[in-house]
C-alpha cells in the first residue's frame, strides 16, 4: 500500500480549487469513491450532528469523495467547519493529531467524535483559506513548510494512540514489492531491492521520534487571518489541514513537499531535497536516502518517480 495517490484530498476548509495533490493515502486505505448514496449518508450524519451540537450549516464545499465538509456556525456565532469523514487507515488519527497540535500551526479542532467508520470534526474555518500553493512561489512555499513542520514536530503526549512510522512503511513496501515485481518501470532489480529495504529500515534507525504530519505539502496548508482566528505558535498566517499522523523520523515529513513539486523533482531531485533539509536543519544525506526510498516505493504510481530514483541512487547507493 502507499502508492496511487492521484485522488483529490479532502476539500479545503475555505479555498479556491487547486490541482489534485499527490495525496498520502495508500490504495488499501483509501475509501471507495463517494457515490451519491454515500454522500447522502454523510450529509445525513452532518444533519444529525448539527442538530445535536446546535450548528447552522451552509452548503457543502465541492470536491469531496470520502468526506462531507461544510461551513458551520455555532450558537456563539463562531465561524467553523464541520467535517464528516470516512475513517480510513492512514487518517485514523487525524483528530488525535489535531488535538495534540492544538495551537501549533494546525487548524484548531473544537469537538471530535470517532464512531466506527465515521469521524466527525468541528474545526476553525480558515479564512481566506487560500492554499499555500496558490499564494506563494515554490521557494516561498518551501520556507513556510519548513517553519511549519518544525513547529509540528513535538513529543507525542503520554497515552496517545499514534502508530510508529515503521508500521506504515512495512505495509507500503510489501505492496510496492508485489507491484514492482510485475513491472519495475525501468528500475534495475537491485535498485528496487535496495530502495524497499531502505524504506523498511530507515524508520527503525535510532532517531528521536516526533509526531509527524506525513502529508504536509503546499496544498494542505491554508492561509488564515490571525486577527479573526487567533494567533498560532506556528508560522504566522498558515495552518495545516488533513494530517495523517504517525510517530517517527522527522526526515520523513520532508517527502510530501518534494513529491508535490513534480517539475522541480524531475529537474533536480537532489537539489530539492537538499534545500528542504537545509531549511529544516536536518541531515542532508539522510533526507536524500529517504527520498530515494520513497521514489522507489512509488515508482510507476506517479509519473517521474522512477527517473528521480535513478538520479538519487547516484548519491545514495
Amino acid at each position: 500500500m502507499g502508492h496511487r495517490r492521484r485522488s483529490p484530498s479532502t476539500p479545503r476548509t475555505d479555498a479556491p480549487s487547486a490541482s489534485a495533490p499527490r495525496a498520502h493515502v495508500s490504495p488499501g486505505g483509501t475509501p471507495a469513491a463517494g457515490d451519491e448514496a454515500d454522500r447522502r449518508e454523510l450529509a445525513a450524519v452532518a444533519d444529525d450532528v448539527a442538530a445535536t451540537w446546535r450548528l447552522a450549516l451552509g452548503p457543502p464545499f465541492p470536491g469531496g469523495t470520502a468526506s462531507w465538509v461544510t461551513p458551520a456556525r455555532d450558537e456563539a456565532g463562531r465561524d467553523l467547519v464541520l467535517k464528516i469523514a470516512r475513517t480510513h487507515d492512514e487518517a485514523r488519527d487525524e483528530a488525535a493529531g489535531l488535538l495534540a497540535w492544538q495551537g501549533r500551526g494546525a487548524v484548531t479542532v473544537h469537538r471530535t467524535v470517532v464512531d466506527g467508520a465515521t469521524t466527525v470534526l468541528l474545526l476553525d474555518r480558515c479564512r481566506p483559506g487560500t492554499p499555500l500553493a496558490a499564494a506563494a512561489s515554490a521557494e516561498e512555499a518551501d520556507e513556510v513548510i519548513a517553519a511549519l513542520v518544525r513547529t509540528l514536530w513535538i513529543v507525542p503526549p503520554p497515552g496517545s494512540p499514534f502508530r510508529p512510522l515503521a508500521e506504515m512503511c512495512d505495509q507500503w513496501a510489501g505492496s510496492a514489492a508485489a507491484r514492482l515485481g510485475h513491472d519495475a518501470h525501468g528500475l534495475p532489480a537491485e535498485m528496487v531491492e535496495a530502495g524497499l529495504d531502505l524504506f523498511r529500515r530507515l524508520p527503525r534507525d535510532p532517531v528521536e521520534p516526533v509526531l509527524l504530519a506525513t502529508d504536509l505539502h503546499h496544498l494542505n496548508v491554508l492561509a488564515v487571518d490571525e486577527a479573526t482566528t487567533g494567533p498560532s505558535r506556528g508560522p504566522c498566517g498558515w495552518r495545516l489541514i488533513d494530517p495523517k499522523p504517525y510517530v517517527g523520523d522527522p526526515h520523513y515529513d520532508l517527502l510530501q513537499q518534494a513529491l508535490n513539486a513534480p517539475d522541480r523533482l524531475a529537474a533536480d531531485p537532489i537539489g530539492l531535497i537538499d534545500r528542504m533539509a537545509h531549511l529544516t536543519g536536518l541531515d542532508r544525506d539522510r533526507a536524500r536516502t529517504w527520498l530515494f526510498a520513497r521514489c522507489v516505493q512509488e515508482a510507476g504510481a506517479w509519473d517521474g518517480l522512477a527517473e528521480a530514483a535513478i538520479t538519487l541512487a547516484r548519491v545514495v547507493l
